[in-house]
């Protein structure tokens, strides 16, 4: 999903058997991904009002959520945010929950202020890249007791 092709969703026209807490940012981010490790293990630190949880893309719920916004679960640019009522991917989406988690991102904000396209060709090279420059790692391998509390499958 890029960000230009953002909608309001239902959490009722979500797949059957489907449940997400609506008080609770949900992400979906890929768990062999040694980049989205390290990410979801900063999140566990630094999501003091605990409102994160994290489901992985490879979990049957990933990939559900994934596919259900047009997304597919092995496509290095599926990355989804789901938040108030709103489904949100790419560099939006790592913008928007940066802000939410330490104010020392405030820097990153004018990336939000380039042109949506722009901003998705930056994340793909981002994303596209991760495996070659970050390598890989099992996001759910022996889990801080702060992580384990926020993943979601």
């Amino acid at each position: 999903m890029t960000a230009h092709l953002r909608e309001p969703f239902s959490f009722e026209s979500l797949p059957e058997g489907t449940r997400v807490d609506r008080s609770r940012i949900l992400l979906v981010m890929d768990g062999q991904c040694a980049l989205c490790s390290r990410a979801a293990r900063f999140i566990a630190a630094h999501d003091s009002d605990d409102r994160v949880r994290i489901s992985p893309a490879q979990s049957e719920l990933g990939q559900a959520l994934l596919l259900h916004f047009g997304m597919k679960p092995d496509d290095p640019d599926s990355w989804l945010m789901l938040e108030g009522g709103m489904a949100y991917g790419s560099l939006d989406a790592v913008l928007r929950l940066a802000r939410q988690l330490h104010w020392g991102f405030a820097v990153l904000a004018p990336l939000g202020w380039l042109p949506v396209g722009v901003q998705d060709w930056i994340y793909a090279r981002i994303a596209r890249n991760r495996y070659a420059v970050f390598g890989r790692d099992d996001l759910c391998a022996l889990p801080s007791e702060a992580l384990r509390r926020r993943l979601v499958e």
